[in-house]
Protein backbone atom coordinates (compact mmCIF):
# COMPACT_ATOMS: atom_id res chain seq x y z
CA UNK A 1 0.00 0.00 0.00
CA UNK A 2 1.32 3.49 -0.79
CA UNK A 3 2.36 5.53 2.22
CA UNK A 4 -0.15 8.18 3.19
CA UNK A 5 1.13 11.74 3.23
CA UNK A 6 1.24 13.51 6.60
CA UNK A 7 -1.70 15.79 7.33
CA UNK A 8 -1.21 19.43 6.42
CA UNK A 9 -0.46 21.64 9.43
CA UNK A 10 -3.44 23.52 10.78
CA UNK A 11 -3.73 27.20 10.03
CA UNK A 12 -3.67 29.21 13.24
CA UNK A 13 -6.51 31.43 12.05
CA UNK A 14 -8.69 28.29 11.98
CA UNK A 15 -8.38 28.22 15.78
CA UNK A 16 -10.20 31.55 16.22
CA UNK A 17 -13.72 32.79 15.62
CA UNK A 18 -12.40 36.34 15.10
CA UNK A 19 -8.84 37.43 14.36
CA UNK A 20 -6.66 39.62 16.56
CA UNK A 21 -8.11 42.89 17.81
CA UNK A 22 -11.27 42.29 15.77
CA UNK A 23 -12.17 39.92 18.62
CA UNK A 24 -12.50 42.79 21.11
CA UNK A 25 -15.74 43.31 22.97
CA UNK A 26 -18.02 45.86 21.38
CA UNK A 27 -17.20 49.42 22.51
CA UNK A 28 -20.93 49.88 23.14
CA UNK A 29 -20.87 47.11 25.76
CA UNK A 30 -17.80 48.56 27.48
CA UNK A 31 -19.31 52.05 27.41
CA UNK A 32 -22.43 50.71 29.12
CA UNK A 33 -20.50 49.06 31.95
CA UNK A 34 -17.25 50.89 32.77
CA UNK A 35 -18.73 54.30 33.77
CA UNK A 36 -20.97 52.53 36.32
CA UNK A 37 -18.12 50.89 38.25
CA UNK A 38 -17.39 52.22 41.73
CA UNK A 39 -13.75 53.27 42.13
CA UNK A 40 -11.72 54.11 45.22
CA UNK A 41 -9.67 57.27 44.59
CA UNK A 42 -5.88 56.99 44.71
CA UNK A 43 -3.84 60.20 44.44
CA UNK A 44 -0.95 58.33 42.83
CA UNK A 45 -3.05 56.90 40.00
CA UNK A 46 -2.11 59.45 37.35
CA UNK A 47 -4.03 57.69 34.55
CA UNK A 48 -6.79 55.15 35.10
CA UNK A 49 -9.46 53.65 32.87
CA UNK A 50 -11.90 56.55 32.96
CA UNK A 51 -10.40 58.36 29.95
CA UNK A 52 -10.10 55.45 27.50
CA UNK A 53 -6.31 55.77 27.67
CA UNK A 54 -3.93 53.15 26.30
CA UNK A 55 -2.38 52.18 29.65
CA UNK A 56 -2.49 52.96 33.35
CA UNK A 57 0.12 55.22 34.97
CA UNK A 58 0.94 55.02 38.69
CA UNK A 59 3.27 57.53 40.40
CA UNK A 60 6.04 55.99 42.52
CA UNK A 61 8.06 59.15 43.16
CA UNK A 62 8.01 62.78 41.96
CA UNK A 63 9.96 61.91 38.80
CA UNK A 64 9.02 58.25 38.31
CA UNK A 65 5.84 56.40 37.43
CA UNK A 66 4.90 52.91 36.29
CA UNK A 67 3.10 52.37 32.98
CA UNK A 68 1.07 49.17 32.96
CA UNK A 69 -1.01 47.46 30.31
CA UNK A 70 -2.27 44.05 29.23
CA UNK A 71 -3.20 42.93 25.73
CA UNK A 72 -3.86 39.51 24.27
CA UNK A 73 -5.88 38.13 21.37
CA UNK A 74 -6.66 35.25 19.06
CA UNK A 75 -4.43 34.33 16.07
CA UNK A 76 -4.21 37.11 13.51
CA UNK A 77 -1.90 35.21 11.10
CA UNK A 78 -1.03 31.57 10.41
CA UNK A 79 2.74 31.50 11.07
CA UNK A 80 3.33 30.78 14.79
CA UNK A 81 6.44 32.96 15.13
CA UNK A 82 4.67 35.88 13.46
CA UNK A 83 1.67 35.49 15.75
CA UNK A 84 3.93 35.63 18.81
CA UNK A 85 5.85 38.64 17.51
CA UNK A 86 2.69 40.56 16.62
CA UNK A 87 1.18 39.84 20.04
CA UNK A 88 4.31 41.23 21.68
CA UNK A 89 4.50 44.33 19.45
CA UNK A 90 0.82 45.02 20.07
CA UNK A 91 1.16 44.83 23.85
CA UNK A 92 4.34 46.93 23.91
CA UNK A 93 2.61 49.58 21.83
CA UNK A 94 0.43 50.73 24.72
CA UNK A 95 3.51 51.67 26.73
CA UNK A 96 5.04 53.54 23.78
CA UNK A 97 1.74 55.36 23.18
CA UNK A 98 1.94 56.77 26.72
CA UNK A 99 5.50 57.99 26.18
CA UNK A 100 6.94 55.21 28.34
CA UNK A 101 9.79 52.71 28.15
CA UNK A 102 8.89 49.00 28.58
CA UNK A 103 10.87 47.07 31.20
CA UNK A 104 9.29 43.69 31.88
CA UNK A 105 6.46 41.55 30.48
CA UNK A 106 4.43 38.56 31.65
CA UNK A 107 2.81 36.30 29.08
CA UNK A 108 -0.92 35.52 29.00
CA UNK A 109 -1.69 32.25 27.23
CA UNK A 110 -4.78 30.13 26.49
CA UNK A 111 -3.79 27.01 24.54
CA UNK A 112 -5.82 24.12 23.09
CA UNK A 113 -4.55 20.93 24.77
CA UNK A 114 -4.78 18.96 21.50
CA UNK A 115 -2.18 21.18 19.81
CA UNK A 116 1.53 20.34 19.83
CA UNK A 117 4.29 21.47 22.16
CA UNK A 118 6.30 22.53 19.10
CA UNK A 119 3.53 24.90 18.01
CA UNK A 120 3.53 26.46 21.48
CA UNK A 121 7.33 26.79 21.49
CA UNK A 122 7.28 28.62 18.15
CA UNK A 123 4.62 31.10 19.33
CA UNK A 124 6.47 31.82 22.56
CA UNK A 125 9.81 32.21 20.79
CA UNK A 126 8.35 34.68 18.30
CA UNK A 127 7.09 36.79 21.16
CA UNK A 128 10.32 36.53 23.12
CA UNK A 129 12.38 37.64 20.11
CA UNK A 130 10.22 40.77 19.75
CA UNK A 131 10.49 41.55 23.48
CA UNK A 132 14.27 41.29 23.22
CA UNK A 133 14.24 43.67 20.25
CA UNK A 134 12.38 46.15 22.48
CA UNK A 135 14.81 45.67 25.38
CA UNK A 136 11.97 44.30 27.50
CA UNK A 137 12.60 41.33 29.83
CA UNK A 138 10.22 38.37 30.07
CA UNK A 139 9.53 37.54 33.70
CA UNK A 140 7.17 34.58 33.29
CA UNK A 141 3.45 34.31 32.69
CA UNK A 142 0.23 32.39 33.18
CA UNK A 143 -1.43 29.74 31.04
CA UNK A 144 -4.65 27.77 30.91
CA UNK A 145 -6.41 25.26 28.68
CA UNK A 146 -8.84 26.69 26.15
CA UNK A 147 -10.22 25.41 22.87
CA UNK A 148 -9.54 28.82 21.32
CA UNK A 149 -5.90 29.92 21.17
CA UNK A 150 -5.15 33.30 22.75
CA UNK A 151 -1.80 34.93 23.48
CA UNK A 152 -0.39 38.24 24.60
CA UNK A 153 1.38 40.04 27.41
CA UNK A 154 1.03 42.26 30.43
CA UNK A 155 3.76 44.88 30.08
CA UNK A 156 5.17 47.18 32.76
CA UNK A 157 7.31 50.20 31.91
CA UNK A 158 8.36 53.55 33.31
CA UNK A 159 7.62 57.16 32.43
CA UNK A 160 8.07 60.57 34.00
CA UNK A 161 4.64 61.40 35.50
CA UNK A 162 4.78 64.92 34.05
CA UNK A 163 5.66 63.73 30.53
CA UNK A 164 2.92 61.21 29.89
CA UNK A 165 1.37 61.23 26.42
CA UNK A 166 -2.42 61.07 26.73
CA UNK A 167 -5.57 61.29 24.65
CA UNK A 168 -6.21 64.70 26.17
CA UNK A 169 -4.00 67.63 25.19
CA UNK A 170 -4.60 68.20 21.47
CA UNK A 171 -5.20 71.87 20.62
CA UNK A 172 -6.65 73.67 17.60
CA UNK A 173 -3.96 74.10 14.98
CA UNK A 174 -2.12 70.87 15.81
CA UNK A 175 -1.28 68.50 12.94
CA UNK A 176 -2.31 64.85 13.04
CA UNK A 177 0.15 62.15 11.96
CA UNK A 178 -0.40 58.40 11.58
CA UNK A 179 2.71 56.22 11.76
CA UNK A 180 1.40 53.00 10.14
CA UNK A 181 -0.94 52.24 7.22
CA UNK A 182 -4.46 50.91 7.77
CA UNK A 183 -5.88 47.64 6.51
CA UNK A 184 -4.67 44.85 8.80
CA UNK A 185 -8.24 44.00 9.82
CA UNK A 186 -9.72 43.46 6.37
CA UNK A 187 -6.59 41.69 5.12
CA UNK A 188 -6.49 39.22 8.00
CA UNK A 189 -10.25 38.66 7.72
CA UNK A 190 -9.64 37.71 4.09
CA UNK A 191 -6.71 35.51 5.20
CA UNK A 192 -8.95 33.62 7.60
CA UNK A 193 -11.28 32.89 4.67
CA UNK A 194 -8.40 31.83 2.42
CA UNK A 195 -8.87 34.78 0.07
CA UNK A 196 -5.86 37.02 0.77
CA UNK A 197 -2.91 37.33 -1.61
CA UNK A 198 0.45 36.29 -0.13
CA UNK A 199 2.09 39.63 -0.90
CA UNK A 200 -0.69 41.57 0.80
CA UNK A 201 -0.46 39.34 3.88
CA UNK A 202 3.32 39.77 3.99
CA UNK A 203 2.98 43.56 3.94
CA UNK A 204 0.40 43.44 6.74
CA UNK A 205 2.57 41.12 8.83
CA UNK A 206 5.58 43.39 8.40
CA UNK A 207 3.73 46.46 9.66
CA UNK A 208 2.13 44.57 12.57
CA UNK A 209 5.56 43.29 13.68
CA UNK A 210 7.07 46.79 13.62
CA UNK A 211 7.53 48.29 17.05
CA UNK A 212 6.13 51.76 17.74
CA UNK A 213 9.29 52.70 19.65
CA UNK A 214 10.75 54.91 16.89
CA UNK A 215 7.45 56.74 16.32
CA UNK A 216 7.08 57.35 20.06
CA UNK A 217 10.62 58.71 20.35
CA UNK A 218 10.02 61.12 17.45
CA UNK A 219 6.69 62.21 18.93
CA UNK A 220 8.28 62.99 22.30
CA UNK A 221 11.19 64.85 20.71
CA UNK A 222 8.79 66.92 18.59
CA UNK A 223 6.73 67.95 21.61
CA UNK A 224 3.61 65.91 20.86
CA UNK A 225 0.57 67.17 22.73
CA UNK A 226 -1.54 64.01 22.50
CA UNK A 227 -1.17 60.47 21.21
CA UNK A 228 -2.90 57.10 21.06
CA UNK A 229 -2.23 53.85 19.29
CA UNK A 230 -4.73 52.75 16.66
CA UNK A 231 -5.90 49.23 17.44
CA UNK A 232 -9.19 47.41 17.89
CA UNK A 233 -11.55 50.40 17.71
CA UNK A 234 -10.13 51.54 14.37
CA UNK A 235 -8.72 54.92 13.39
CA UNK A 236 -12.04 56.71 13.86
CA UNK A 237 -12.77 55.01 17.18
CA UNK A 238 -9.44 56.02 18.67
CA UNK A 239 -9.56 59.46 17.03
CA UNK A 240 -12.95 59.94 18.68
CA UNK A 241 -11.42 59.20 22.08
CA UNK A 242 -8.66 61.75 21.45
CA UNK A 243 -11.11 64.39 20.24
CA UNK A 244 -13.51 63.95 23.15
CA UNK A 245 -10.75 63.87 25.78
CA UNK A 246 -9.16 67.01 24.31
CA UNK A 247 -12.43 68.88 23.75
CA UNK A 248 -11.65 69.48 20.07
CA UNK A 249 -12.78 68.55 16.57
CA UNK A 250 -10.56 66.55 14.21
CA UNK A 251 -10.51 67.11 10.45
CA UNK A 252 -9.14 64.07 8.63
CA UNK A 253 -8.07 64.09 4.98
CA UNK A 254 -9.27 60.71 3.71
CA UNK A 255 -6.92 60.69 0.71
CA UNK A 256 -3.91 61.28 2.99
CA UNK A 257 -4.50 58.25 5.21
CA UNK A 258 -1.87 55.59 4.41
CA UNK A 259 -3.25 52.19 3.36
CA UNK A 260 -1.73 48.74 2.99
CA UNK A 261 -1.55 47.25 -0.52
CA UNK A 262 -4.85 45.65 -1.45
CA UNK A 263 -6.71 47.09 1.54
CA UNK A 264 -9.36 48.92 -0.49
CA UNK A 265 -10.31 45.78 -2.41
CA UNK A 266 -10.58 43.68 0.74
CA UNK A 267 -12.64 46.39 2.45
CA UNK A 268 -15.28 45.93 -0.24
CA UNK A 269 -15.67 42.22 0.57
CA UNK A 270 -14.26 41.34 4.00
CA UNK A 271 -15.64 43.42 6.85
CA UNK A 272 -15.39 41.84 10.31
CA UNK A 273 -17.96 42.04 13.07
CA UNK A 274 -15.47 44.22 14.92
CA UNK A 275 -15.57 46.75 12.06
CA UNK A 276 -19.36 46.81 12.17
CA UNK A 277 -19.34 47.18 15.97
CA UNK A 278 -17.00 50.17 15.73
CA UNK A 279 -19.15 51.85 13.09
CA UNK A 280 -22.42 51.18 14.89
CA UNK A 281 -21.10 52.59 18.16
CA UNK A 282 -19.49 55.84 16.99
CA UNK A 283 -21.03 56.68 13.60
CA UNK A 284 -22.81 59.72 15.04
CA UNK A 285 -19.43 61.25 15.96
CA UNK A 286 -18.03 61.17 12.41
CA UNK A 287 -19.29 63.19 9.44
CA UNK A 288 -18.11 62.13 5.97
CA UNK A 289 -17.89 64.25 2.86
CA UNK A 290 -19.97 62.75 0.07
CA UNK A 291 -16.86 62.17 -2.05
CA UNK A 292 -15.28 59.71 0.43
CA UNK A 293 -15.74 56.21 -1.09
CA UNK A 294 -17.55 53.52 0.89
CA UNK A 295 -14.50 51.21 1.00
CA UNK A 296 -12.32 53.97 2.43
CA UNK A 297 -14.97 54.79 5.03
CA UNK A 298 -14.93 51.12 6.06
CA UNK A 299 -11.14 51.14 6.43
CA UNK A 300 -11.36 54.08 8.81
CA UNK A 301 -13.52 51.89 11.09
CA UNK A 302 -11.43 48.74 10.50
CA UNK A 303 -10.02 47.17 13.71
CA UNK A 304 -6.24 47.32 13.55
CA UNK A 305 -3.88 44.93 15.29
CA UNK A 306 -0.54 46.40 16.36
CA UNK A 307 -1.46 49.59 14.50
CA UNK A 308 0.42 52.85 14.41
CA UNK A 309 0.41 55.92 16.62
CA UNK A 310 -1.99 58.79 15.98
CA UNK A 311 -0.10 61.86 17.18
CA UNK A 312 -1.07 65.52 17.53
CA UNK A 313 1.96 67.76 16.88
CA UNK A 314 2.01 71.52 17.52
CA UNK A 315 2.33 73.83 14.50
CA UNK A 316 5.89 74.07 13.24
CA UNK A 317 7.12 70.99 15.10
CA UNK A 318 9.48 68.79 13.07
CA UNK A 319 7.99 65.46 11.97
CA UNK A 320 10.40 62.69 10.95
CA UNK A 321 9.44 59.86 8.64
CA UNK A 322 8.82 57.55 11.61
CA UNK A 323 5.64 59.50 12.40
CA UNK A 324 4.14 58.87 8.98
CA UNK A 325 2.18 61.34 6.88
CA UNK A 326 0.10 64.23 8.11
CA UNK A 327 -3.52 63.07 7.77
CA UNK A 328 -5.37 66.06 9.16
CA UNK A 329 -5.57 68.79 11.74
CA UNK A 330 -7.12 69.69 15.06
CA UNK A 331 -9.83 72.35 15.03
CA UNK A 332 -11.95 74.14 17.59
CA UNK A 333 -15.12 72.25 18.47
CA UNK A 334 -18.40 73.18 16.84
CA UNK A 335 -21.57 73.02 18.93
CA UNK A 336 -23.86 70.12 18.01
CA UNK A 337 -21.43 68.96 15.29
CA UNK A 338 -19.68 65.55 15.19
CA UNK A 339 -16.21 65.64 16.73
CA UNK A 340 -14.64 64.19 13.54
CA UNK A 341 -14.98 65.47 9.99
CA UNK A 342 -13.65 63.24 7.19
CA UNK A 343 -13.18 65.10 3.93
Amino acid sequence: MPESSPPAPRRLTELAQACGCAAKLSPALLDAVLPRLRRAPDPNLVVGFEGAEDAAVYRLAPGLALVQTVDFFTPIVDAPEDFGAIAAANALSDVYAMGGRPLIALSVLAFPPRESAELLRRILQGGLDKLEEAGCALGGGHSLRDEELKFGYSVTGVVHPERVLRNAGARPGDRLHLSKPLGTGVITTALKQGAAEAGHVAAAVATMKTLNSAAAAVALAAGARAATDVTGFGLLGHARELARASGVRLRLEAAAVPLLPGAVGYAERFQSQGLRNNRDFAHADAAFAAAVPAALRALLWDPQTSGGLLVALPPGAPAAAALGPCIGAVEAPEPEAPCIAVV
